[in-house]
């Protein structure tokens, strides 16, 4: 999956523009990336049924699926926005806003909020648009609606909030940082009454009232000589059991950071780029390669690896039941077992690329892929 960054200041992006192309240039001309291996038959050894499927648009930013009870939030990049219910894949509401997006979704349940490419944060109710605000900054991590706000994480590492009803911006934080950040989904969550962002590398824990930082943990550092090898960022999918948050920061560590305290249970290197999700014994998540790897949660030893998966463009993982659940580049979404990584089924969905971590609301696992399918399982 090819990985592009953002440079933050006039004169050094024109230079990294350049060292950026020299960098492109020298990976298209150098080796292709190892064909996987070709698949087995599916064991079947659990069974999944294809319970029903819908259709959005094309989906080319970084999705998040949100889920509040039986409501599944999707939205697509043409400005297409809806909440399905996920027992019968029906529309409870949808809607065009006709700005292409670039980040969503957030929503509590009766608030949805997306970001547009022309750097507005949109918020609807009911499928109706309740206000739009203009940023300072693009930004390409879903909004967090929580306690009445919408909190928007830009590229930029300023993190704003609104107020929900009315769209009034109550506070704004930003962190300077590295000229370059990734271009795609951070992390924010809300962990009891703490925001909680990744800048850098660090995860911070925020006063959602006025912004003020309650604490910082760094799951990784900055290293190297130039921006580029410098560029530490944590990426979207969070592991979260309790107080205890587990993420990845991109292309070097994957650890755990109590939030109550603020402070790092592990870290642990990874050479990965997608989330991590878990359970309260392990912390599952995909490599760079494809590897799929099974950490301890108590101290971040691995606890198995599996190699079948190895260069099939890796979804985040979800925790479902006995099973850890991943989809591919080609729209394969793959069980293992949670005890050892054993394969134990696969289903197909449309050919396209598994775009979003899958969810589960209620018993139903979601999955939506990049030209627009979303599809309604109901794993044993």
């Amino acid at each position: 999956m090819k990985r592009t960054f953002y440079g933050l200041s006039g004169l050094m992006r024109g230079a990294l523009a350049l060292t950026l192309a020299a960098l492109l240039a020298a990976c298209s001309s150098g080796p292709q990336k190892p064909k996987p291996a070709d698949l087995s038959p599916s064991p079947n050894l659990i069974g999944v049924t294809q319970a029903w499927t819908t259709r959005l648009g094309e989906v080319a930013f970084p999705l998040n699926v949100r889920v509040v009870g039986q409501s599944v939030a999707v939205a697509a990049s043409d400005g297409t926005v809806a909440v399905l219910d996920a027992r019968s894949g029906g529309d409870l509401w949808r809607t065009a806003l006709n700005a292409p997006l670039s980040a969503g979704v957030g929503y509590d349940g009766q608030r949805a909020a997306v970001i547009s490419r022309g750097n507005e944060v949109v918020t609807l109710e009911a499928g109706r648009e309740v206000w739009r605000q203009r940023l300072n900054a693009v930004s390409l991590t879903a909004p967090l609606v929580a306690g009445g706000r919408v909190f928007v994480l830009g590229a930029d590492r300023t993190v704003s909030a609104f107020d929900g009803s009315s769209g009034r911006r109550l506070w704004q934080q930003q962190r300077s940082g590295d000229a370059l950040v990734l271009r795609q989904a951070g992390v924010m969550l809300a962990v009891g009454d703490t925001l909680v962002v990744g800048l850098s590398g660090r995860l911070v824990g925020l006063n959602p009232l006025n912004g003020s930082v309650r604490w910082e943990a760094a799951i990784a550092s900055p290293r190297g000589v130039n921006d580029i090898e410098r560029l530490v960022d944590l990426v979207a999918g969070v592991s979260r059991e309790g107080d205890v948050l587990c993420a990845r920061a991109f292309q070097a560590a994957v650890g755990c950071v109590d939030a109550a305290r603020g402070a790092v249970l592990w870290t642990k290197p990874a050479v990965g780029a997608t989330g991590v999700q878990g359970d309260r014994e392990f912390v599952f998540g995909a490599e760079a390669d494809g590897t799929v790897v099974a950490w301890r949660r108590a101290d971040g030893e691995r606890a198995w690896t599996q190699e079948l998966l190895r260069y099939r463009s890796l979804s985040d993982p979800l925790v479902a039941g006995r099973s850890v659940v991943v989809g591919d580049g080609n729209g394969l979404l793959h069980f293992l077992s949670r005890e050892d990584g054993t394969h134990v089924a696969r289903v197909n969905t449309d050919g396209s690329a598994v775009v979003a971590a899958p969810v589960l609301a209620g018993n139903t696992l979601v999955v939506v892929t990049r030209n627009g399918g979303v599809f309604g399982f109901r794993p044993e």
